[in-house]
Protein backbone atom coordinates (compact mmCIF):
# COMPACT_ATOMS: atom_id res chain seq x y z
CA UNK A 1 0.00 0.00 0.00
CA UNK A 2 1.52 3.34 -1.01
CA UNK A 3 1.94 6.11 1.54
CA UNK A 4 -1.11 8.35 1.40
CA UNK A 5 -0.95 12.11 1.48
CA UNK A 6 -3.81 14.33 2.48
CA UNK A 7 -4.24 17.84 3.70
CA UNK A 8 -4.93 18.28 7.39
CA UNK A 9 -7.31 21.22 7.75
CA UNK A 10 -7.62 23.11 11.02
CA UNK A 11 -11.26 23.48 12.07
CA UNK A 12 -10.74 25.49 15.23
CA UNK A 13 -8.02 26.42 17.71
CA UNK A 14 -8.03 28.01 21.13
CA UNK A 15 -6.07 28.21 24.35
CA UNK A 16 -6.94 26.38 27.55
CA UNK A 17 -6.08 27.61 31.02
CA UNK A 18 -6.24 25.59 34.24
CA UNK A 19 -9.80 25.21 35.50
CA UNK A 20 -8.79 26.84 38.76
CA UNK A 21 -5.68 28.97 39.15
CA UNK A 22 -3.13 27.58 41.66
CA UNK A 23 -1.70 29.95 44.26
CA UNK A 24 1.75 29.71 42.66
CA UNK A 25 0.40 30.82 39.28
CA UNK A 26 1.69 34.38 39.64
CA UNK A 27 5.19 33.35 40.71
CA UNK A 28 7.99 32.71 38.17
CA UNK A 29 8.49 28.97 37.67
CA UNK A 30 12.24 28.45 37.52
CA UNK A 31 13.86 25.78 35.38
CA UNK A 32 16.54 23.34 36.48
CA UNK A 33 19.94 23.09 34.75
CA UNK A 34 18.63 19.74 33.44
CA UNK A 35 15.88 21.70 31.69
CA UNK A 36 17.94 24.62 30.41
CA UNK A 37 20.22 22.36 28.34
CA UNK A 38 17.13 21.52 26.24
CA UNK A 39 16.42 25.08 25.04
CA UNK A 40 17.62 24.33 21.50
CA UNK A 41 15.96 20.90 21.20
CA UNK A 42 12.74 20.25 19.28
CA UNK A 43 9.39 19.97 21.03
CA UNK A 44 8.53 16.41 22.02
CA UNK A 45 5.64 15.06 19.91
CA UNK A 46 3.80 11.84 20.67
CA UNK A 47 0.24 10.78 20.04
CA UNK A 48 -2.29 7.99 19.99
CA UNK A 49 -4.56 6.81 17.17
CA UNK A 50 -8.07 5.60 18.05
CA UNK A 51 -10.94 4.11 16.10
CA UNK A 52 -14.20 5.98 16.45
CA UNK A 53 -16.88 3.96 18.24
CA UNK A 54 -18.41 1.36 15.91
CA UNK A 55 -21.85 2.96 16.19
CA UNK A 56 -20.33 6.06 14.62
CA UNK A 57 -17.95 4.53 12.08
CA UNK A 58 -20.59 2.18 10.69
CA UNK A 59 -23.26 4.84 10.43
CA UNK A 60 -23.96 7.03 7.45
CA UNK A 61 -25.61 9.56 9.70
CA UNK A 62 -23.33 12.60 9.46
CA UNK A 63 -25.32 14.44 12.12
CA UNK A 64 -24.76 11.65 14.65
CA UNK A 65 -21.01 11.73 13.91
CA UNK A 66 -20.93 15.51 14.27
CA UNK A 67 -22.78 15.36 17.60
CA UNK A 68 -20.39 12.71 18.90
CA UNK A 69 -17.31 14.77 18.01
CA UNK A 70 -18.68 18.03 19.41
CA UNK A 71 -19.57 16.39 22.71
CA UNK A 72 -16.30 14.47 22.85
CA UNK A 73 -14.15 17.53 22.02
CA UNK A 74 -15.85 19.61 24.71
CA UNK A 75 -15.26 16.87 27.26
CA UNK A 76 -11.59 16.62 26.25
CA UNK A 77 -11.15 20.42 26.55
CA UNK A 78 -12.78 20.40 29.97
CA UNK A 79 -10.59 17.47 31.05
CA UNK A 80 -7.51 19.32 29.79
CA UNK A 81 -8.45 22.40 31.84
CA UNK A 82 -8.78 20.24 34.93
CA UNK A 83 -5.53 18.35 34.24
CA UNK A 84 -3.66 21.64 33.85
CA UNK A 85 -4.53 22.47 37.46
CA UNK A 86 -2.06 19.73 38.39
CA UNK A 87 0.43 20.61 35.61
CA UNK A 88 -0.03 24.38 35.64
CA UNK A 89 3.44 25.36 34.23
CA UNK A 90 2.33 23.83 30.89
CA UNK A 91 -0.14 26.69 30.50
CA UNK A 92 2.65 29.28 30.75
CA UNK A 93 5.22 30.81 28.41
CA UNK A 94 8.98 31.13 28.59
CA UNK A 95 10.39 34.45 29.63
CA UNK A 96 13.96 35.76 29.75
CA UNK A 97 15.21 38.22 32.36
CA UNK A 98 18.44 40.05 31.47
CA UNK A 99 20.35 42.46 33.68
CA UNK A 100 23.53 44.39 32.95
CA UNK A 101 24.72 45.07 36.49
CA UNK A 102 25.42 42.44 37.51
CA UNK A 103 25.35 40.64 34.15
CA UNK A 104 22.64 37.97 34.24
CA UNK A 105 20.61 35.96 31.70
CA UNK A 106 17.92 33.71 33.14
CA UNK A 107 15.11 31.79 31.42
CA UNK A 108 12.00 30.77 33.37
CA UNK A 109 8.30 29.95 32.89
CA UNK A 110 5.91 32.87 33.27
CA UNK A 111 2.47 31.51 34.09
CA UNK A 112 0.96 34.91 34.83
CA UNK A 113 1.18 36.43 31.37
CA UNK A 114 0.00 33.61 29.11
CA UNK A 115 -3.17 32.73 27.19
CA UNK A 116 -2.73 29.06 28.19
CA UNK A 117 -1.95 25.75 26.50
CA UNK A 118 -2.99 25.12 22.91
CA UNK A 119 -5.99 23.08 21.80
CA UNK A 120 -6.54 22.41 18.09
CA UNK A 121 -9.25 20.51 16.23
CA UNK A 122 -8.35 19.43 12.70
CA UNK A 123 -9.79 17.14 10.03
CA UNK A 124 -8.41 14.84 7.38
CA UNK A 125 -10.03 12.57 4.80
CA UNK A 126 -7.62 9.77 5.70
CA UNK A 127 -8.71 6.55 7.34
CA UNK A 128 -7.07 4.65 10.20
CA UNK A 129 -5.94 2.01 7.68
CA UNK A 130 -4.14 4.73 5.69
CA UNK A 131 -2.00 5.40 8.75
CA UNK A 132 -1.34 1.91 10.13
CA UNK A 133 -1.19 -0.13 6.91
CA UNK A 134 1.02 2.15 4.86
CA UNK A 135 4.44 0.59 4.17
CA UNK A 136 6.12 3.54 5.89
CA UNK A 137 4.77 6.00 8.41
CA UNK A 138 3.08 8.58 6.14
CA UNK A 139 4.61 12.06 6.13
CA UNK A 140 1.15 13.48 6.86
CA UNK A 141 1.44 12.17 10.45
CA UNK A 142 3.77 15.10 11.12
CA UNK A 143 0.75 17.35 10.50
CA UNK A 144 -1.08 15.67 13.39
CA UNK A 145 1.04 17.72 15.82
CA UNK A 146 1.39 21.37 16.73
CA UNK A 147 4.79 23.14 16.89
CA UNK A 148 6.21 21.59 13.70
CA UNK A 149 10.03 22.09 13.69
CA UNK A 150 9.84 24.41 16.73
CA UNK A 151 12.61 24.37 19.33
CA UNK A 152 12.08 24.87 23.05
CA UNK A 153 13.24 28.49 23.03
CA UNK A 154 10.27 29.27 20.78
CA UNK A 155 8.18 28.83 23.92
CA UNK A 156 8.69 32.55 24.47
CA UNK A 157 6.05 33.17 21.81
CA UNK A 158 4.40 29.74 21.39
CA UNK A 159 2.46 27.64 23.85
CA UNK A 160 4.63 25.32 25.93
CA UNK A 161 2.15 22.52 25.44
CA UNK A 162 -0.67 21.74 23.06
CA UNK A 163 -3.18 19.04 22.21
CA UNK A 164 -4.06 18.61 18.54
CA UNK A 165 -7.03 16.41 17.74
CA UNK A 166 -7.16 15.29 14.11
CA UNK A 167 -10.47 13.73 13.11
CA UNK A 168 -10.09 11.02 10.47
CA UNK A 169 -12.89 9.36 8.48
CA UNK A 170 -13.14 6.51 10.98
CA UNK A 171 -10.73 7.51 13.71
CA UNK A 172 -9.29 10.18 15.97
CA UNK A 173 -5.64 11.04 16.53
CA UNK A 174 -4.67 12.85 19.74
CA UNK A 175 -1.24 14.47 19.33
CA UNK A 176 0.60 16.06 22.25
CA UNK A 177 3.44 18.55 21.82
CA UNK A 178 5.58 19.37 24.86
CA UNK A 179 8.33 21.96 25.18
CA UNK A 180 11.47 19.92 25.94
CA UNK A 181 12.80 22.56 28.36
CA UNK A 182 9.75 21.95 30.56
CA UNK A 183 9.67 18.14 30.49
CA UNK A 184 10.95 14.91 28.96
CA UNK A 185 9.20 11.88 27.50
CA UNK A 186 8.25 10.60 30.94
CA UNK A 187 6.62 13.99 31.63
CA UNK A 188 4.64 13.89 28.37
CA UNK A 189 3.20 10.44 29.08
CA UNK A 190 2.56 11.38 32.71
CA UNK A 191 0.30 14.18 31.44
CA UNK A 192 -1.31 11.88 28.84
CA UNK A 193 -2.16 9.29 31.51
CA UNK A 194 -3.47 11.98 33.87
CA UNK A 195 -5.62 13.49 31.11
CA UNK A 196 -7.08 10.04 30.47
CA UNK A 197 -7.73 9.50 34.18
CA UNK A 198 -9.63 12.77 34.47
CA UNK A 199 -11.50 12.23 31.18
CA UNK A 200 -12.82 8.91 32.49
CA UNK A 201 -13.52 10.09 36.04
CA UNK A 202 -17.04 10.03 37.42
CA UNK A 203 -16.55 13.23 39.48
CA UNK A 204 -15.02 16.68 39.09
CA UNK A 205 -11.93 17.93 40.97
CA UNK A 206 -10.38 14.48 40.92
CA UNK A 207 -7.35 13.75 43.10
CA UNK A 208 -4.92 12.08 40.69
CA UNK A 209 -3.58 8.63 41.53
CA UNK A 210 -0.11 9.83 40.55
CA UNK A 211 0.07 13.64 40.92
CA UNK A 212 3.17 15.28 39.42
CA UNK A 213 5.91 16.65 41.65
CA UNK A 214 6.47 20.12 40.19
CA UNK A 215 9.23 21.28 42.57
CA UNK A 216 12.31 21.60 40.38
CA UNK A 217 15.56 19.87 41.26
CA UNK A 218 18.66 22.03 41.69
CA UNK A 219 22.20 21.00 42.63
CA UNK A 220 23.07 21.64 46.26
CA UNK A 221 24.23 25.21 46.70
CA UNK A 222 22.50 26.45 43.54
CA UNK A 223 19.13 27.71 42.38
CA UNK A 224 16.39 28.30 41.91
CA UNK A 225 17.48 31.21 39.68
CA UNK A 226 20.37 30.27 37.42
CA UNK A 227 22.08 32.65 35.02
CA UNK A 228 23.21 31.30 31.66
CA UNK A 229 26.53 32.59 30.24
CA UNK A 230 24.91 34.28 27.26
CA UNK A 231 23.71 37.73 26.28
CA UNK A 232 21.42 36.78 23.36
CA UNK A 233 19.58 33.66 22.19
CA UNK A 234 21.50 33.70 18.89
CA UNK A 235 24.51 32.53 20.89
CA UNK A 236 22.94 29.21 21.88
CA UNK A 237 19.99 28.39 19.59
CA UNK A 238 20.44 26.30 16.43
CA UNK A 239 17.76 24.68 14.26
CA UNK A 240 18.57 21.17 13.12
CA UNK A 241 16.92 20.22 9.83
CA UNK A 242 16.62 16.49 9.28
CA UNK A 243 17.29 15.02 5.83
CA UNK A 244 14.45 13.15 4.13
CA UNK A 245 14.00 9.91 6.07
CA UNK A 246 12.03 6.69 5.78
CA UNK A 247 10.24 5.81 8.99
CA UNK A 248 9.02 2.32 9.80
CA UNK A 249 7.58 0.59 12.86
CA UNK A 250 9.11 -2.82 13.56
CA UNK A 251 7.47 -5.16 16.06
CA UNK A 252 9.36 -7.56 18.29
CA UNK A 253 7.39 -10.17 20.20
CA UNK A 254 8.19 -10.97 23.83
CA UNK A 255 9.38 -14.43 22.72
CA UNK A 256 11.81 -12.91 20.22
CA UNK A 257 13.21 -10.50 22.81
CA UNK A 258 13.60 -13.30 25.37
CA UNK A 259 15.47 -15.34 22.75
CA UNK A 260 17.83 -12.42 21.99
CA UNK A 261 18.51 -11.96 25.71
CA UNK A 262 19.26 -15.66 26.17
CA UNK A 263 21.56 -15.72 23.12
CA UNK A 264 23.52 -12.62 24.25
CA UNK A 265 24.00 -13.94 27.78
CA UNK A 266 25.08 -17.38 26.53
CA UNK A 267 27.64 -15.86 24.18
CA UNK A 268 29.03 -13.71 27.00
CA UNK A 269 28.73 -16.47 29.61
CA UNK A 270 26.83 -14.14 31.91
CA UNK A 271 23.28 -13.50 33.12
CA UNK A 272 23.50 -9.73 33.52
CA UNK A 273 22.56 -8.52 30.01
CA UNK A 274 18.97 -7.29 29.98
CA UNK A 275 16.32 -7.87 27.33
CA UNK A 276 16.50 -4.25 26.17
CA UNK A 277 20.32 -4.27 25.99
CA UNK A 278 20.16 -7.39 23.81
CA UNK A 279 17.51 -5.85 21.53
CA UNK A 280 19.55 -2.64 21.29
CA UNK A 281 22.66 -4.60 20.31
CA UNK A 282 20.70 -6.48 17.64
CA UNK A 283 19.31 -3.34 16.00
CA UNK A 284 22.74 -1.66 16.20
CA UNK A 285 24.35 -4.57 14.35
CA UNK A 286 21.62 -4.71 11.69
CA UNK A 287 21.63 -0.97 10.98
CA UNK A 288 25.43 -0.93 10.78
CA UNK A 289 25.29 -3.82 8.30
CA UNK A 290 22.65 -1.95 6.27
CA UNK A 291 24.85 1.15 6.10
CA UNK A 292 27.71 -0.81 4.47
CA UNK A 293 30.35 1.32 6.19
CA UNK A 294 34.10 0.99 5.66
CA UNK A 295 35.70 -1.55 8.02
CA UNK A 296 37.54 1.15 10.01
CA UNK A 297 34.63 3.60 10.27
CA UNK A 298 34.07 4.61 13.91
CA UNK A 299 30.55 4.11 15.25
CA UNK A 300 28.68 4.05 18.53
CA UNK A 301 25.24 3.40 19.97
CA UNK A 302 23.48 5.40 22.66
CA UNK A 303 20.40 5.12 24.86
CA UNK A 304 18.28 7.74 26.60
CA UNK A 305 18.45 7.09 30.34
CA UNK A 306 16.45 8.42 33.26
CA UNK A 307 18.87 9.66 35.93
CA UNK A 308 16.29 10.47 38.61
CA UNK A 309 17.56 7.89 41.09
CA UNK A 310 21.18 8.99 40.57
CA UNK A 311 20.71 12.64 41.55
CA UNK A 312 21.41 14.06 45.00
CA UNK A 313 18.83 14.03 46.44
CA UNK A 314 17.14 11.33 44.27
CA UNK A 315 14.02 12.42 42.41
CA UNK A 316 10.59 10.96 43.14
CA UNK A 317 9.21 8.75 40.36
CA UNK A 318 6.47 11.31 39.66
CA UNK A 319 8.96 14.19 39.17
CA UNK A 320 7.84 16.47 36.34
CA UNK A 321 10.73 17.89 34.35
CA UNK A 322 13.91 16.69 32.67
CA UNK A 323 16.22 14.13 34.24
CA UNK A 324 17.59 12.29 31.20
CA UNK A 325 20.93 11.87 29.50
CA UNK A 326 22.33 9.87 26.61
CA UNK A 327 24.34 6.81 27.66
CA UNK A 328 26.94 6.14 24.96
CA UNK A 329 28.73 2.92 24.16
CA UNK A 330 32.46 3.05 23.68
CA UNK A 331 33.37 3.94 20.11
CA UNK A 332 34.14 0.87 18.00
CA UNK A 333 34.72 0.32 14.31
CA UNK A 334 32.16 -1.05 11.92
CA UNK A 335 34.40 -4.06 11.31
CA UNK A 336 34.70 -4.85 15.01
CA UNK A 337 30.95 -4.77 15.49
CA UNK A 338 30.14 -6.95 12.49
CA UNK A 339 32.86 -9.57 12.95
CA UNK A 340 31.84 -10.23 16.57
CA UNK A 341 28.63 -11.85 17.86
CA UNK A 342 25.49 -10.43 19.45
CA UNK A 343 26.86 -10.96 22.95
CA UNK A 344 29.91 -8.80 22.20
CA UNK A 345 27.72 -5.85 21.15
CA UNK A 346 25.26 -6.42 24.01
CA UNK A 347 28.11 -6.39 26.51
CA UNK A 348 29.20 -3.00 25.13
CA UNK A 349 25.69 -1.66 25.81
CA UNK A 350 25.60 -3.30 29.26
CA UNK A 351 28.92 -1.66 30.18
CA UNK A 352 27.61 1.72 29.04
CA UNK A 353 24.52 1.33 31.25
CA UNK A 354 26.37 0.26 34.40
CA UNK A 355 28.93 3.01 33.75
CA UNK A 356 26.20 5.61 34.15
CA UNK A 357 26.79 5.78 37.90
CA UNK A 358 25.70 8.32 40.50
CA UNK A 359 29.29 9.63 40.49
CA UNK A 360 29.35 9.98 36.71
CA UNK A 361 26.03 11.87 36.67
CA UNK A 362 27.19 14.13 39.51
CA UNK A 363 30.48 14.92 37.75
CA UNK A 364 28.62 15.82 34.52
CA UNK A 365 26.34 18.23 36.39
CA UNK A 366 29.25 19.81 38.29
CA UNK A 367 31.10 20.40 35.03
CA UNK A 368 27.99 21.98 33.51
CA UNK A 369 27.63 24.34 36.47
CA UNK A 370 31.22 25.48 35.91
CA UNK A 371 30.82 25.90 32.16
CA UNK A 372 27.20 25.92 31.02
CA UNK A 373 26.04 24.95 27.55
CA UNK A 374 22.89 24.11 25.60
CA UNK A 375 22.49 20.84 23.69
CA UNK A 376 22.57 21.05 19.89
CA UNK A 377 21.19 17.97 18.16
CA UNK A 378 23.69 18.06 15.30
CA UNK A 379 26.63 18.07 17.76
CA UNK A 380 25.20 15.26 19.87
CA UNK A 381 24.86 12.93 16.92
CA UNK A 382 28.24 12.43 15.36
CA UNK A 383 28.49 10.36 12.19
CA UNK A 384 26.49 7.17 11.77
CA UNK A 385 25.18 6.98 15.31
CA UNK A 386 22.30 4.79 16.41
CA UNK A 387 20.33 6.37 19.25
CA UNK A 388 17.35 4.88 21.06
CA UNK A 389 14.95 7.18 22.86
CA UNK A 390 11.52 6.95 24.48
CA UNK A 391 10.79 3.85 26.61
CA UNK A 392 8.59 0.73 26.46
CA UNK A 393 7.97 1.35 30.17
CA UNK A 394 5.74 4.34 29.43
CA UNK A 395 2.07 3.42 29.91
CA UNK A 396 0.99 4.44 26.44
CA UNK A 397 -1.89 2.06 25.81
CA UNK A 398 -3.44 2.73 29.22
CA UNK A 399 -4.57 6.13 27.92
CA UNK A 400 -8.22 5.78 26.89
CA UNK A 401 -10.74 8.42 25.89
CA UNK A 402 -14.06 6.66 25.42
CA UNK A 403 -13.01 4.93 22.21
CA UNK A 404 -11.35 1.83 23.60
CA UNK A 405 -7.67 0.98 23.47
CA UNK A 406 -5.51 2.96 21.03
CA UNK A 407 -4.71 1.34 17.70
CA UNK A 408 -1.18 2.72 17.49
CA UNK A 409 1.40 5.18 18.84
CA UNK A 410 2.95 7.67 16.43
CA UNK A 411 5.31 10.64 16.74
CA UNK A 412 5.98 13.91 14.94
CA UNK A 413 8.97 15.53 13.24
CA UNK A 414 10.73 16.58 16.43
CA UNK A 415 14.13 15.10 17.26
CA UNK A 416 14.39 12.76 14.28
CA UNK A 417 17.54 12.01 12.29
CA UNK A 418 19.19 9.14 10.44
CA UNK A 419 19.64 6.42 13.07
CA UNK A 420 17.03 7.68 15.55
CA UNK A 421 14.93 4.92 17.09
CA UNK A 422 12.03 5.31 19.52
CA UNK A 423 11.04 2.36 21.68
CA UNK A 424 7.36 1.84 22.48
CA UNK A 425 5.49 -0.85 24.35
CA UNK A 426 3.88 -3.31 21.95
CA UNK A 427 0.11 -3.00 21.76
CA UNK A 428 -0.51 -6.54 23.00
CA UNK A 429 1.74 -5.97 26.03
CA UNK A 430 3.48 -8.91 27.66
CA UNK A 431 6.95 -7.48 27.11
CA UNK A 432 6.62 -6.96 23.35
CA UNK A 433 8.28 -3.84 21.92
CA UNK A 434 7.76 -1.68 18.84
CA UNK A 435 10.77 0.18 17.46
CA UNK A 436 10.11 3.29 15.38
CA UNK A 437 13.17 3.36 13.12
CA UNK A 438 14.23 6.45 11.12
CA UNK A 439 16.83 5.94 8.38
CA UNK A 440 17.93 7.44 5.08
CA UNK A 441 15.97 5.71 2.27
CA UNK A 442 18.91 3.61 1.00
CA UNK A 443 19.67 2.36 4.54
CA UNK A 444 16.03 1.51 5.21
CA UNK A 445 15.84 -0.48 1.97
CA UNK A 446 18.97 -2.41 2.97
CA UNK A 447 17.61 -3.09 6.47
CA UNK A 448 14.37 -4.45 5.02
CA UNK A 449 16.43 -6.76 2.80
CA UNK A 450 18.40 -8.10 5.79
CA UNK A 451 17.19 -11.68 6.25
CA UNK A 452 18.34 -12.00 9.87
CA UNK A 453 16.62 -8.76 10.85
CA UNK A 454 13.35 -9.50 9.06
CA UNK A 455 13.26 -13.05 10.48
CA UNK A 456 12.88 -11.53 13.95
CA UNK A 457 11.05 -8.26 13.24
CA UNK A 458 7.64 -7.77 11.71
CA UNK A 459 6.71 -4.45 10.17
CA UNK A 460 3.61 -3.11 11.89
CA UNK A 461 3.14 -0.13 9.58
Amino acid sequence: MDSPSSEVKIVSQCFVKPKTIPEKWKEPYHLSPLDLVMLSMHYLQNGLLFLKPSMISESDDAIKTKDFMETWLQKLRDSMAETLVHFYPLAGRLSTLKTDNPISYSVFVDCNDSPGAGFIHAKSDLSVRDIVESKYVPLVVQSFFDHHKAVSHDGHTMSLFSVKVTELVDGVFIGLSLNHAVGDGSSLWHFFNSLSEIFNAETDNLLLKNPPVLSRWFPKGYGPVYSLPFTHSDEFISRFESPVLKENIFHFSSETITSLKSKANQECRTTTISSFQALTAFIWICITRARKLPYDHEIRCSLAANNGTKLDPPLPLSYFGNCISAIRSKTVTSGELLENDLGWAALKMHQAVIGNTREEVSATIKNWMKSSYVFHLEKLLGAMVVHIGSSPRFKMYECEFGMGKAVAVRSGYGGKFDGKISAYAGREGGGSIDLEVCLLPEFMEALESDQEFMSLASSSS
